[in-house]
């Protein structure tokens, strides 16, 4: 009997504490641990079905493009150095402008320009070479500002 008084009286606490440990424990888990229970799912396949590969690249924009030089896109000023822009139009590279002399003022960063496409990818062999050497740039001629239609 004092021994099982004595097992109550001493291991009660004790337990106590393991099982509050326990739950400390199981909510302090490593980092990694969280963040993998987090992101477990990612992997698993979803019920929803998604396009194959073949019909979203049929249906891109780029796609429906079709041959680019000659076409008239939209581009958006993103640096300016001096009196040349480099505007962004959405493809490998961006192109380079000069500023034109008319309404200089109004062509500043996050300025919207039209451009028309002469080539998509500037590249040149060099003498001895045998692969062409880009100059990750487009040959693009400025058109104009983007006249925002109001409604």
């Amino acid at each position: 009997m004092f021994l099982r008084h004595l097992s109550i009286k001493f291991l009660s606490p004790i337990s106590r504490r393991l099982s509050d440990s326990a739950v400390v424990l199981e909510a302090k888990t490593g980092t990694y641990a969280n963040a993998f229970k987090k992101f477990e799912d990612l992997n698993k396949p979803t019920s929803e079905e998604s396009e194959p590969f073949v019909s979203l690249l049929k249906n891109s924009k780029f796609i429906d493009l079709g041959d680019p030089e000659g076409k008239v896109v939209t581009g958006k000023i993103f640096h300016t150095v001096d009196d040349d822009l480099y505007i962004d139009f959405g493809w490998k590279f961006h192109c380079v402008c000069p500023r034109p002399i008319k309404n200089a003022s109004n062509y500043v960063r996050g300025t919207k320009v039209r451009l028309r496409i002469k080539e998509l990818e500037l590249s040149t062999k060099f003498l001895g070479f045998e692969k062409d050497l880009t100059l990750l740039e487009a040959d693009c001629q400025l058109l104009g500002l983007v006249q925002e239609r109001s409604k």
